[in-house]
């Protein structure tokens, strides 16, 4: 009986959401979650970011650094032709000069954007942060959230980001999330990723068991898919007519075999936007406009290979320079204030 009302209550939002709207600014949201792939500065701040130098392999310099800013800059300008977006995460960014570079640049400087951001733990520097237009949303409080690893010597992975903020009078909480890859192969490094999903979901509880309506929005780099079990069994995030705690909004991109990210023949859907129930379903205040989220894949970010593919135009190969954009394709959802 619950799914029954549930999946009515999909069909009504909607059924209203596909009602032709005229766009005002200050009603509608864009979220985005965006991996950058190593958005370094020129300047070796340990010796595992020395390969982002002007000496190194990679010839790292002022000019590639600043033409990455800026073409960081027109993804984000173009993923909604209305107005740039209200919340943007980023994933593998160094530090906060780079994010106050990117903000300055022509395209963004009007945008109002803060920053939130911690250094992190990682060896190599590369973090995670959250952009906001301070018109739209008002900054509370953040936290980096350590994800330890019991099983591993008691080894650290990045932190979890978690900003809270007021829209109006909603009150909205985000999490940015970069998990551990795959290097040493899926089924290895499963174990990491699983840890992580525990971790995210004992702060999630803790802020359900206060306020059972809390509106949360979960992003990032997971390097698992919907249907892998960290996100489908213990974040318990599920396609939109799940009965779960949370509805994974590229679920359905990710069953028709599209993917943020192009690995050896294959789309890959590691970067998600995941919501709570009651951005769904809630009558009035800060809410889902579009009850999917979308892939952002317009042709001048996109590479095409002999088969006809297309995948993320990457900066780097290797220490092959390309001067593409991203090795992911940025991933998007529009909410609604009513």
């Amino acid at each position: 009986m619950k799914l029954i009302i549930f999946v009515f209550s999909l069909l009504f939002v909607a059924t209203t959401m596909a009602q032709p709207v005229k766009w005002q600014a200050r009603k509608y949201f864009t979220v985005v979650s965006y991996n950058v792939e190593n958005l370094f500065d020129t300047l070796a701040q340990s010796k595992l970011d020395e390969e982002f130098t002007p000496a190194s392999k990679k010839s790292w310099n002022t000019e590639r650094y600043y033409k990455k800013l800026n073409s960081i800059a027109q993804v984000i300008d173009s993923i909604n032709p209305k107005e740039l977006p209200e919340i943007i995460g980023l994933i593998e960014i160094e530090n906060r000069t780079v994010l106050e570079d990117l903000i300055k640049t022509d395209i963004l400087a009007n945008g109002n954007y803060k920053i939130v951001h911690k250094d992190g733990p990682d060896p190599r520097g590369i973090d995670c942060a959250l952009l906001y237009r301070s018109n739209a949303f008002k900054y509370l409080n953040h936290q980096a959230i350590e994800v330890r690893f019991p099983f591993a010597d008691n080894k650290r992975t990045r932190d979890i980001l978690y900003v809270k903020g007021l829209v109006n009078r909603d009150t909205l909480h985000f999490f940015v999330n970069h998990w551990s890859s795959r290097r040493d192969g899926e089924e290895a490094s499963e174990p990491k990723r699983i840890q992580s999903a525990l971790t995210l979901k004992n702060i999630t509880d803790s802020i359900t068991r206060i306020n059972h309506l809390a509106k949360i929005i979960i992003m990032g780099d997971f390097n698992d898919e919907p249907t892998n079990k960290s996100i489908k069994e213990i974040l318990q995030a599920g396609a939109l007519t799940d009965e779960s705690n949370f509805k994974n909004l590229l679920y359905e991109a990710h069953t028709k075999g599209k993917g943020s990210y192009y690995y050896r023949g294959n789309y890959n859907m590691i970067d998600n936007i995941i919501v709570s129930n009651q951005l769904l379903i809630a009558e009035k205040g800060f809410r889902l406009y579009s009850p999917n989220g979308f892939i952002f894949t317009p042709e001048f970010i996109c590479y095409t290979n002999k088969n006809g593919d297309k995948s993320p135009n990457r900066t780097y190969g290797g220490d092959n320079y390309y001067g593409g954009y991203s090795d992911h394709f940025p991933v998007y959802s529009i909410f609604y204030q009513k």
